[in-house]
C-alpha cells in the first residue's frame, strides 16, 4: 500500500467496489478501503437484483451468488387482496435473489482484478484538508494508524456516510427519510412458488412500509420489513415476528440468521460532488425511497464516479466543476426515475388501508407488458378514476 494514491475509495459495498473498478480500468491508481472484516456482512438488504444491471455493466453470472431466479410477482394488499404479476407478463426479464456475502466480495475482486488496492478491517476516521478541500483520509485497523493522500475522495461509505459530512455536504436525515429493516433468514418455509416476490402491505402491520418474502431455494427464503421509525410504535423486529407467526406458509419455518439496518428514502442528496470528492450508492441516498432496493443504483451510479474521476485525475483538473459530469450523468440516468419513486412513496404513505385494498381490486386481472412503476400507474389512471387525483404528478 503506498502513501498517495490518484483515487481513495471509502466503502466496498456494490457502489464502492464498482467505482474502484471502473477508475482502475481507466488507468487510476486506486486503494479501496473497508471497515469491515467480511465483505458482504451483515446483509442489510433482501439481496434482491435485476438482471439489466449486470448485462450493463458486463458482470457475468456466478452460480456462488445467485441462489435463484424471479420472474413473478405477487403484491398482498391489507385485507388480503392478491395482485399477481405473472411469468408470461414479465417479457422474459429475470430477477435474481443474490448472496451478498459472496457477491460483495465478488465485486471487489474485480475490482482487484483491475488494479486496485483494497484494504479491509480498517476503518476511515477522519479526512486530510488542504484549504478547506479533500486531499486524502486518516484511518486505523490491525496494522495502527494510517495516512493516505489521494487526489480524488469516493464516498460510499453507507447511509451513515461521514466522509460527506467532513467535506461540508448536508447528509441528515429525518425520521420521515429512513426506514429501519429487519430481515430473517429462514429455512423449512412452505412458499408458493421459488420464482415468485412476495410483498404484503398493511398500515397496521408494516407502517410505512411492506413486507418481502424472497426465496433462495427450496424451502429457504429472505423474509423482512422496512418500517418508517416516525410510524412504528413498537420494535421493528416485533412487527416481522408477528407477521411471520400468522402467515401459514412461514409459521412454521425456523430463522437461522437475523439482520437489520438503515435504509434512506429520503431521494437523493441535492448535491454530490464537491472539490476533489463524489459521494456514491446510500450515502448519496441513490435509493428507490418506493421500495427501499438500492444495489442497482448504486452500482451504476459506482462505474460513473470511477470513470469521471479516474479522467479528472488524468487530465489533471479535480475540481468541482470537473467533476460536475458525474452529477450531470447519473441523473440523467437514473434521476427521474428515483424523484418519481420518491413522490410514489410519498403518494403510498397517504393512503389507507382501506385504499391499498381498492387499488388492489383495480389491478386484479390486468394485463401488464412489464413489471414497473410507470406502468402500474397508467393501468390504475384507467381502472380508478377516483384514485387519480392522488396519482397525479407520479407519470
Amino acid at each position: 500500500m503506498r502513501e498517495k494514491y490518484d483515487i481513495v475509495v471509502v466503502g466496498a459495498g456494490p457502489a464502492g467496489s464498482m467505482a474502484a473498478r471502473a477508475a482502475a480500468r481507466e488507468g487510476a491508481s486506486v486503494l479501496l478501503f473497508d471497515k469491515r472484516r467480511e465483505l458482504g456482512v451483515p446483509v442489510q438488504c433482501g439481496e434482491a437484483l435485476n438482471e439489466d444491471v449486470l448485462k450493463e455493466l458486463d458482470i457475468k453470472l456466478d452460480p456462488r451468488w445467485v441462489l435463484g431466479k424471479t420472474n413473478v410477482v405477487k403484491l398482498v394488499s391489507p385485507s388480503g387482496i392478491e395482485v399477481r404479476i405473472a411469468e408470461r407478463k414479465v417479457v422474459g426479464k429475470v430477477g435474481y435473489i443474490l448472496d451478498r456475502k459472496i457477491f460483495d466480495k465478488y465485486l471487489a475482486t474485480l475490482a482487484v482484478k483491475e488494479g486496485a488496492d483494497i484494504v479491509v478491517g480498517t476503518l476511515v476516521d477522519g479526512m486530510i484538508l488542504e484549504n478547506g478541500k479533500p486531499k486524502g483520509v486518516r484511518a486505523r485497523g490491525a496494522s495502527g494508524r494510517l495516512e493516505v493522500r489521494a487526489e480524488v475522495i469516493i464516498a460510499a461509505d453507507g447511509v451513515g456516510s461521514r466522509v460527506a459530512r467532513w467535506a461540508g455536504l448536508n447528509t441528515a436525515l429525518k425520521l420521515d427519510d429512513i426506514e429501519t429493516g429487519v430481515q430473517f433468514q429462514m429455512v423449512r418455509v412452505d412458499f408458493e412458488s421459488p420464482s415468485m416476490m412476495e410483498y404484503y402491505f398493511g398500515n397496521k402491520t408494516v407502517p410505512g412500509g411492506y413486507c418481502w418474502v424472497f426465496p433462495k431455494g427450496e424451502d429457504m427464503a429472505n423474509v423482512g420489513l422496512g418500517v418508517l421509525g416516525s410510524r412504528a410504535e413498537r420494535r421493528p423486529i416485533e412487527y416481522l415476528r408477528d407477521f411471520v407467526a400468522r402467515m401459514p406458509s412461514l409459521s412454521k419455518g425456523k430463522i437461522i440468521e437475523i439482520n437489520a439496518g438503515g435504509v434512506p428514502v429520503s431521494g437523493p442528496l441535492k448535491q454530490t460532488v464537491k472539490d476533489n470528492l463524489l459521494v456514491v450508492g446510500d450515502a448519496a441516498r441513490q435509493v428507490n425511497a418506493l421500495t427501499g432496493g438500492g444495489i442497482d443504483s448504486a452500482m451504476r451510479a459506482g462505474n460513473i464516479a470511477g470513470e469521471v474521476a479516474a479522467k479528472a485525475v488524468s487530465g489533471g483538473d479535480t475540481s468541482e466543476k470537473r467533476l460536475s459530469e458525474y452529477e450531470r450523468r447519473w441523473r440523467e440516468q437514473m434521476g427521474k426515475k428515483l424523484e418519481r419513486y420518491l413522490r410514489a412513496k410519498e403518494v403510498l404513505l397517504s393512503m389507507s388501508d382501506e385504499e391499498l385494498d381498492k387499488l388492489a381490486i383495480a389491478l386484479q386481472g390486468v394485463e401488464f407488458d412489464r413489471i414497473s412503476l410507470t406502468d402500474m400507474l397508467k393501468v390504475l389512471m384507467k381502472v380508478s378514476p377516483k384514485l387519480l387525483w392522488k396519482l397525479k404528478g407520479l407519470m
